[in-house]
């Protein structure tokens, strides 16, 4: 289990890239709040290549490290299977460091922030949240929340660093209905939305109660495929490896976080 958890910990140079951006969006966010701080683009993008480059490092030079403590080190996905990082993937990720964080900054989400903060009421985004659904705790990790006291509405704030996706209003109805099941809101009192900072385009969404529904059952769907590769639901001890199905779809194993447990598998059957 220590394996498995240690290649979760794996990144691919996007997620990193992503997960560098949603952390210096929250700093910039909470130093506003606490201090009346402006974060300037050089700032964020000064911190975002020293964290980019630690990412680096620690991949190259602290693997042993990683291997102890996989959530104190990074460890790039292609420098653990290669051993090289794709250095073109690299640059064209550093050069979007000045796009993301220009567009952050103008974003409308940022700006009611910065603009307006005396009609806001924030939740703080390190708020432990969570909800349960047909006995199983849902962790749920927003971005930014926010009362409008003005338009009189909950504002949920997902700061996106890829293209728009297909299932990207599904995922904030599940932030919306733990809003409702925390502070007794409406459907329709609750503003969803994606602020895509590669592109600098806002996406605002209402939600329905159907939308609601559907993602509930979607959500328990899940629940009870989970359930059946679960041997003990007190201990949360999953079955053995060889009783989950392998893949039909042979081509996602090439960029597979687990898939040296897969190949060590195949190897030893």
């Amino acid at each position: 289990m220590k394996h498995v958890y240690r290649l979760k910990k794996l990144k691919n140079v996007p997620i990193a890239f992503g997960q560098i951006v949603h952390e210096l969006a929250e700093k910039a966010v909470r130093l506003f709040l606490e201090h009346g701080h402006v974060m300037t683009e050089s700032e964020l993008i000064g911190q975002a290549r020293g964290m980019m480059n630690r990412a680096y490092t620690d991949s190259r030079d602290q693997k042993r490290q990683w291997m102890q403590k996989p959530a104190r080190f990074h460890m790039l996905y292609d420098m653990y299977y290669g051993g090289e990082l794709n250095r073109m993937e690299a640059e064209e990720y550093r050069r979007r460091l000045h796009i993301v964080f220009k567009n952050l900054l103008w974003s409308g989400s940022f700006r009611d922030i910065t603009e307006r903060p005396q009609t806001m009421q924030f939740q703080q985004a390190e708020e432990f949240r969570f909800m349960t659904v047909d006995g199983v705790k849902i962790f749920v990790v927003m971005d930014l929340l926010y009362r409008d006291l003005e338009a009189d509405k909950w504002v949920i704030v997902d700061w996106k660093t890829g293209k728009e996706a297909d299932d990207d209003r599904s995922q904030l109805a599940l932030y919306a209905y733990y809003i409702i099941q925390k502070y007794g809101a409406s459907v329709e009192e609750i503003e969803i939305r994606n602020e895509y900072v590669l592109t600098g385009v806002q996406k605002s969404y209402q939600l329905s109660e159907a939308d609601i529904e559907i993602m509930l059952q979607k959500m328990k769907q899940s629940i009870h495929m989970m359930r059946r590769y679960q041997l003990d639901m007190i201990s949360n001890e999953p079955v053995e490896l060889r009783d989950f199905p392998r893949t039909e779809y042979e081509r996602r194993c090439e960029t597979c976080n687990y898939k040296e447990v897969c190949l060590g598998l195949s190897q030893n059957n």
